[in-house]
């Protein structure tokens, strides 16, 4: 069982360390998985062994707040957040006015000047300090909680140096009290400029001000995320006793019939069962142009309706839909953890306590071996503490991670984890199915030779049950034929060979030479034909009965338009290209020379696929990736290092892959292993600034150069260099959305039309319109001055369809 939960109090890497390791301790526990960005846990559990009040007990135990993950956050608290900064920098500038106004000669109130004042200025500062230490109470509770428990973090830190701090103050005012009775004016001298109260509360506020500044840039890295939850509508059409009726989406149940009209976004997943459209999928696909569907055709929620009539049957409604999916598999893989990050974790763990030792060294080594000024060698641990949190360390991969699987959704690069977005970087060897990855994967019937009376009827019926790419182009080629479509039982898929089923209690087979050949129908001029249709680069589908051959269709694939110049890209990367196919040899040899792969595996069956892909990895001795759409290649894609699905594929392949390309474009490979080799040198250069500013800022705030070189920083310094490094970690990530795909350039033309019957803006409105709803159309203008319609679209739009869509609306023109 898998519950995911928010947590409260998480401040860096260690808390994360604590947190997952209290849960971990727990019986029945399968995995942890802590998000600092988020606030994240994923937490996998036997419910038989192990419950939710246990886990969020154990939190609590551990020093933090746990709860079932709501869907809405609160925007209460955060404005709190930000008044309890404002209230905390009033306070702060006051203090700062009082403690060191004095240095530039800024006006002061009779009873705060002089050193016979001292006592005075005092208490006004420690007066100003506690709402402060008041406010932000949660860093001194939460802090030493972790401290006594013995598992320090960066609350921890920030906790012991603000408290040392206002102790020391406290001390002092017993110290002047002390001066002002003996009258002693060089002792109040010396003290009443030498409180620290000023370094307690601006380490609490300008920590609260990077915290705040960090949560706002954070809020950036699911942009992408709260982008693709506000794609789907919130109610839909149904259509119920012929009657229209606008429900919220959860009341839609798969079979309902959903009327879209013009403007629409589709609310579920489903076929057409009425009218035709043109659909704009750029949310699913990142395809910028509208495609035209008709019936039978499957559409998905919040793709946009731009033109055109539909009814469709539900099949996919609300978490079940291809958007919810993609939602959350994006969260799911924001939050998820590379194996970087799970060692920055563990160097995170020992982190806290050697930045401790480290302090109370420095103090040490200051006041008793050195003999310098006790506030001087307090100064130096105080430093030491604030500057050494670990928050940068912490936010150094999640940060990334979240940005650039969000940067991946967003052009439609579906990434599952973090783990898959860090391997895809080392790919040396990928491995290409042919059939609707190399192809459009919609072939067309070329050729029907028959041998038998009963055919059609037969081939028919048989392919009408198969979800191949195959049998779509043999059931669009009887779609409009008067074929009689037989009643089959016992419908069976024979992977890598075909099919079979039985009709009027007689058993009949479709599929290759190989299956024929087991049926022992294979004669000489079988031979020959299929060996002709396979030089022609078609592929044979025989039909035949347990007795004899009923006749051949053969189809043909054409190459998808980006398929030469992503092998040829990826070929420029090093990366080595294969073919892998269950076609025949012939068919498969030729797509291989028209693409430019050197290395082909032909007539392989679907677990033998597997079988090439693990003798692969082992002769490689590297990384290998399969790229597949179908069902017979989901083997392959689970048995490869990194399987990659395109998203017109089946659903099972989809699952047994590790990233889906939406947009079925193969130059999106290329996309992927550029966008993880982006994110990773973020993460490389996020975690060297967090190492290097936390080496240089200890090795100055500790003082070790300061007997030397008289460097040092104090603690009002030390945080807010801290701040600052946790916000340059966040930005740096940020960076990862100016990342850019490199898409195949499509030739593109310009059309211009002389429209007739145009009288009006309506007019215009009615004829752009039109042309903009006709398939592979880019950009209208229409002129109603000049009576010219320019449209920019690719270069294999039709003259005629563009006029016929004008003369539809009513318009001639030529």
């Amino acid at each position: 069982m898998k519950k995911v939960f928010d947590v409260k109090g998480m401040t860096c890497a260690s808390c994360v360390s604590h947190v997952e390791k209290a849960v971990k301790d727990l019986n029945g526990i399968n995995s942890v998985n802590v998000n600092l960005l988020s606030n994240r846990m994923e937490v996998d559990f036997d419910e038989n062994n192990c419950s939710i009040e246990k886990i969020i007990a154990s939190v609590k135990k551990a020093g933090y707040k746990a709860s079932i993950k709501e869907k809405k956050e609160s925007k209460k608290e955060k404005d709190y957040d930000l008044i309890k900064l404002i209230v905390s920098f009033v306070f702060l500038i006051l203090l700062m006015y009082v403690s060191m106004g004095h240095m530039i000669n800024l006006p002061m109130p009779s009873f705060l000047s002089g050193h016979e004042n001292s006592l005075n200025i005092a208490l006004t500062q420690l007066f100003l300090t506690i709402p402060i230490m008041v406010i932000y109470y949660n860093y001194i509770v939460n802090g030493f909680k972790m401290l006594f428990k013995l598992s320090p973090n960066m609350n921890s830190l920030i906790a012991l140096s603000a408290m040392s701090s206002l102790i020391y103050g406290l001390v002092t005012i017993f110290y002047i009290v002390n001066a002002m009775n003996n009258h002693d004016m060089e002792s109040l001298a010396k003290y009443h400029n030498n409180l620290y109260f000023e370094s307690a509360g601006m380490i609490f506020t300008l920590v609260s001000l990077g915290k705040y500044f960090e949560k706002k840039s954070k809020k950036k890295t699911t942009l992408a995320l709260t982008k693709l939850m506000d794609l789907a509508p919130k109610t839909a059409v149904i259509e119920k006793d012929n009657l229209e009726k606008e429900v919220p989406l959860e009341e839609v149940k798969v079979n309902d019939i959903v009327v879209c009209r013009k403007g629409d976004s589709i609310p579920i997943d489903g076929k057409i069962v009425v009218g035709n459209a043109s659909i704009n999928q750029a949310n699913i696909t990142g395809e910028s142009l509208p495609v035209s569907k008709q019936i039978n055709d499957q559409v998905y929620a919040s793709t946009i309706v731009t033109s055109g009539f539909i009814k469709i049957k539900a099949n996919k409604v609300g978490e079940d839909t291809s958007i919810s999916n993609i939602i959350r598999l994006v969260d799911e893989a924001s939050s998820s953890k590379a194996p970087i990050s799970k060692l920055v974790d563990k160097v995170s763990s020992y982190f806290v306590p050697i930045v401790m030792l480290i302090s109370l060294l420095s103090f040490v080594v200051f006041k008793f071996i050195l003999n310098y000024p006790f506030e001087e060698a307090f100064n130096f641990a105080c430093s030491t503490l604030v500057v050494a949190c670990p928050c940068a360390l912490g936010l150094a991969t999640p940060v990334a991670i979240m940005v650039g699987t969000g940067k991946g959704a967003e052009c439609s690069l579906l990434i599952s984890n973090a783990e898959v977005l860090e391997k895809a970087q080392y790919i040396k060897t990928v491995v290409l199915d042919k059939t609707g990855t190399l192809t459009m994967g919609k072939p067309q019937v070329t050729d029907v030779i028959k041998f038998d009376d009963k055919f059609d009827e037969i081939a028919h019926s048989l392919e009408y049950y198969s979800e191949h790419p195959l049998a779509e182009a043999i059931n669009n080629y009887y779609l409009n034929k008067d074929v009689k479509l037989l009643n089959v039982d016992k419908f069976v898929s024979l992977e890598g060979k075909g099919l079979k089923g039985n009709i009027n209690k007689e058993t009949y087979y479709g599929g290759n030479l190989r299956l024929i050949r087991d049926l022992d129908l294979v004669n000489d001029k079988l031979e020959n034909i299929v060996d002709k249709l396979s030089y022609e680069n078609k592929t044979a589908m025989i039909f035949a009965s347990s007795k004899k051959v009923l006749g051949i269709i053969a189809v043909t694939d054409l190459l998808k338009p980006s398929s030469i110049e992503a092998i040829a890209e990826l070929k420029k990367m090093g990366i080595e290209v294969v073919m892998l196919t269950g076609d025949n040899k012939e068919v498969a040899n030729n797509v291989a020379k028209q693409v430019g792969i050197d290395k082909v595996y032909s007539e392989v069956f679907p677990e033998d696929k597997q079988k090439v892909i693990q003798q692969l990895k082992k002769d490689k001795k590297h990384l290998v990736s399969m790229v597949g759409d179908g069902v017979n290649d989901s083997i392959a894609l689970a048995s490869s290092d990194l399987g990659i699905s395109l998203g017109g594929g089946s659903d099972i392949a989809k699952e047994a892959s590790d990233i889906v390309l939406l947009r079925n474009d193969l130059l999106d490979v290329k996309n992927v292993i550029l966008l993880s080799k982006r994110v990773f040198f973020t993460i490389k250069l996020n975690l060297f600034w967090a190492f290097f500013y936390n080496c240089i800022g200890i090795i100055l705030a500790s003082g070790l150069l300061y007997p030397a070189f008289n460097l040092k920083l104090n603690p009002m310094i030390s945080s807010l260099m801290m701040s600052i490094s946790s916000v340059f970690v966040v930005c740096n990530s940020l960076t990862i959305n100016l990342f850019k795909v490199e898409r195949s350039k499509k030739k593109m033309k310009k059309i211009t039309l002389n429209v007739e019957g145009m009288m009006c803006e309506h007019c215009v409105k009615h004829v752009k319109e039109a042309l903009e709803g006709v398939n592979g159309v880019e950009k209208v203008e229409v002129s109603l001055k000049d009576k010219k319609a320019v449209i920019k679209c690719l270069d294999n739009v039709n003259k005629e369809n563009l006029i016929k869509a004008v003369s539809e609306e009513g318009y001639s023109c030529k």
